[in-house]
């Protein structure tokens, strides 16, 4: 499983106000550019920023709670959908961190820790088959952590 860790997008979350006013003026110009528009709402961020600090601090639920906040209020955030799925598996709702990962992907299709991660549930779900094609993927998109599990298993 990956640790959320800030993204280059999740750093985009942590602009100042100014600049997020600046980042939703030029989603206006990018015609509705869903990373542009997923960090222009400050609660969003809110939310967002709280969950990743829940979950660094072992609290689960609580980091759930505040990404689905977050995504209640962007439900275009690829980003907040992974980390909600990590947060889930975490607990144990394999199917809630598995539906997570593919809203994310919907949202995102460069998101390869969410291919990854998905790949991970669909190993654990005796789908290796599935989780090939995921890692592959993810390997695709640059991430080079499965490589290895394709070399291995696929």
């Amino acid at each position: 499983m990956v640790t959320p860790k800030l993204t280059e997008e999740q750093k985009i979350l942590s602009m100042s106000r100014r600049t997020i006013a600046i980042a939703a003026a030029l989603s206006v110009l990018a015609l509705g550019s869903p990373l542009i528009t997923a960090n222009a709402n400050p609660l969003a961020r809110q939310y967002f920023d709280q969950g990743l600090e829940k979950y660094e601090a072992g609290n689960y639920q609580g980091a759930i709670d505040d990404y689905t906040k977050a995504i209640e209020i962007n439900p275009q955030n690829a980003i907040a959908y992974n980390n909600r799925g990590i947060a889930r598996f975490k607990l144990g709702d394999y199917q809630g961190s598995s539906a997570d990962y593919t809203k994310a992907i919907e949202n995102d299709t460069s998101q390869s820790a969410a291919y990854l991660n998905r790949g991970l549930n669909r190993e654990r779900a005796a789908d290796l088959e599935g989780a090939c094609d995921d890692w592959r993927k993810a390997v695709e998109l640059g991430n080079r952590r499965p490589a290895e599990w394709v070399k291995n298993q696929c």
